[in-house]
């Protein structure tokens, strides 16, 4: 996806534009939340919402609810009140998971996340650390390694700034989701923006002519 590799947004949002005037459920299948943050736009955000399953959707053995991404989405446009309520409800939900199981450690990774986009900072550092110590990416290069990026947006939220470029440039040599892209793109990332040792990261990425 041009979006991954060249942070190319213009042939997926030709895609979604098609396929929504042709037919609305493949646009529905082919939409991608990841992506629809990149794009910046109320109308985007509302069409990743929209077409983000209600029920959720399971990412290494956890269920990334729909009230996370409601959250991420009030977070991206600046009402902390909006993401405050989401991340609550979503926190409830993923509580209960770490409750039945204190030693699944991607429900703690997330449990994190949302923790530190509710502003509760220690608890949520000490879950992502505790998540990261249970699988390491030197035990998992796979899941680990999402781990160790969710960590890094763990010390975003948080205002941790230096120990989040760290985390990234210690993880970048694994394998994860966050591609090129999406670290260029997302909003996520933006306090990080400017930074040359961020910058260097996102460069370090970028495709090779």
């Amino acid at each position: 996806m041009a979006v991954d590799w060249k942070a190319d947004l213009r042939p997926y949002q030709h895609l979604m534009a098609e396929l929504t005037a042709t037919d609305p459920q493949k646009a529905a299948e082919a939409d991608d939340i990841n992506y629809t943050i990149c794009e910046r736009t109320p109308e985007a955000y509302a069409r990743g919402l929209k077409h983000y399953p209600r029920g959720g959707s399971v990412n290494i053995g956890v269920n990334y609810t729909h009230a996370y991404f409601e959250g991420v989405v009030a977070m991206c446009q600046g009402d902390l009140e909006k993401a405050g309520k989401a991340f609550n409800v979503a926190r409830g939900e993923i509580a209960a998971t770490v409750e039945r199981d204190p030693g699944f450690a991607p429900a703690i990774s997330f449990l994190g996340m949302i923790d530190a986009g509710l502003g509760r900072k220690q608890e949520a550092l000490n879950e992502g650390h505790r998540a990261c110590e249970l699988l390491p990416p030197s035990k998992d290069a796979i899941d680990g390694a999402v781990l160790a990026v969710n960590l890094a947006q763990i010390y975003v939220w948080t205002g941790d700034k230096d120990l989040a470029i760290a985390q990234l440039a210690a993880v970048e040599r694994f394998p994860t989701y966050l591609s090129y892209g999406l670290l260029k793109l997302q909003p996520i990332w933006d306090p990080l923006r400017g930074d040359p040792r961020f910058e260097q990261i996102v460069a370090s990425l970028a495709p090779k002519e």
